[in-house]
């Protein structure tokens, strides 16, 4: 028996294509490990924004998680945050309640008793509920109803089911139709739009406000950035939408349908190149003209000067980063960087950058963060420069540690510049640890 961890080139996996990715790399298909990129999804009470802190993004709510005591222990997590701490109830179950499906018909009951006791009315009442209701095929928009009745308050459900993520509405769609689901239909404004895809927002420096801004879309929305109930309900006023994430075309679909707000998507890349195209189709969509040349170039600096210095650098990229980890690679490699590995499950839409990957490196590796055989990986066997991802710098302890997963989003050529200026700097500090 090999006590070797899974791994594929880039090449191999290229020729395989993306009908035939290996049982190794598909999680529906063997045991999972929870490797740190696993337990940051898997578990909703991890780091970052799971079904249930995603669920209570409309200013104002209030959660009810009705699950086993098991699931519900990971929330202490978020209820430590002070802005969570009040926010969340619990509907535990019991064995009795598994079995005969009792619970469904005190549901409403509990909804009403959150409301009673809460000083100030909550906009809304979310139910995050588990695998168990899944498994008994619980009619949740009808619960939600009789909650309304009930209570006399908004209710909708979000789902916090391991069982459906891999497929078609996965947990993260699903929550982020639901958070969207309140708007009603409003007068439109030619000069707002929505940013729909992030549960906390842009950075400040990121290009696109101001190029919005340049040809008078003065008021650009986020769910993040609403104060207030109120500033949510305005979200329905948006002329159009921008989907800067893929999981919240669902969402955007639905106010498409429900609100007449169209939609338009843009997608997180780190290609300078490709950045400049996408603007480019922007502005045709919009009938405009970005002048996107200032920024263009200081992404270009930055990607210059760490590559001037540090263009032997081995770079190791993970999965837990804000970043599509195969576009990542693909564009460190183009700027002649060395990637040497890849820590991430692919898709088959992900192909598009693996295929150009094998003709430009070949050799980078790519391991799953979710096959029990990365218990036997050392990094000492595959050293790096630079780990760049949550999941990578757990693997490479002695490596320059680059999370690039903060809460605020980067996109764009800030992006770009961030990263190589924070890359840069991180190998600086390294050298003078090193050299003390």
């Amino acid at each position: 028996m090999s006590h070797a961890p899974f791994s594929i080139t880039a090449g191999e996996l290229s020729n395989l294509g993306s009908k035939n990715i290996p049982d190794e790399l598909v999680s529906g298909r063997h045991l999972i490990y929870n490797s740190p990129a696993a337990l940051s999804f898997n578990s909703p009470g991890a780091h970052g924004f799971g079904v249930k802190r995603a669920g209570m993004a409309i200013p104002g709510s209030v959660m009810l998680l009705v699950s086993p005591g098991c699931c519900g222990r990971n929330t202490s997590q978020i209820m430590a945050g002070p802005e969570y701490g009040k926010r969340f109830f619990y509907f535990l179950l019991d064995e009795n309640d598994i079995v005969t499906g009792k619970h469904l018909n005190r549901i409403p009951q509990a909804v009403k008793e959150i409301v009673d006791h809460l000083k100030e009315k909550p906009s809304m009442v979310m139910i995050c509920i588990t695998c168990v209701d899944a498994l008994l095929g619980t009619d949740m928009e009808r619960v939600c109803r009789k909650a309304e009745k009930a209570a006399d308050v908004k209710v909708r459900a979000c789902y916090m089911y391991a069982l459906t993520r891999d497929s078609r509405k996965p947990p993260m769609v699903a929550v982020r139709k639901s958070v969207y689901s309140l708007l009603e239909k409003g007068k439109k404004e030619s000069d707002t739009c929505n940013i729909l895809g992030f549960f906390s927002p842009l950075s400040d420096e990121c290009e696109l406000y101001p190029m919005l801004k340049s040809f008078g879309v003065n008021r650009i929305q986020e769910i993040s950035r609403c104060k207030d109930f109120n500033e949510y309900t305005k979200l329905s006023h948006a002329n159009f939408n921008l989907v800067l994430n893929a999981e919240a075309r669902l969402a955007a679909d639905d106010m498409e349908q429900r609100l007449h707000i169209p939609s338009i998507e843009l997608t997180r890349l780190y290609e300078i190149d490709k950045i400049e195209n996408q603007y480019k189709s922007l502005g045709q969509v919009l009938n405009v003209v970005f002048h996107d040349s200032r920024y263009r170039v200081e992404a270009q600096n930055a990607v210059d000067r760490f590559c001037e210095k540090h263009s032997d650098a081995a770079i190791s990229i993970g999965s837990v980063l804000n970043a599509n980890a195969f576009e990542l690679a693909l564009a460190l490699i183009k700027y002649g960087l060395t990637v040497t590995e890849i820590f991430a499950d692919p898709t088959p839409g992900d192909f598009t950058y693996i295929h150009r990957i094998a003709r430009l490196r070949p050799s980078v590796r790519i391991y799953s963060n979710l096959s029990p055989t990365m218990l036997h990986y050392h990094a000492d066997e595959h050293p790096a420069t630079i780990a760049i991802g949550e999941d990578a710098c757990w693997y490479h302890k002695k490596a320059a540690h680059l999370p690039w997963n903060d809460e605020v989003q980067p996109f764009g050529y800030h992006a770009v510049t961030n990263l190589f200026n924070q890359m840069s700097r991180i190998l600086e500090k390294d050298k003078k640890v090193v050299s003390k």
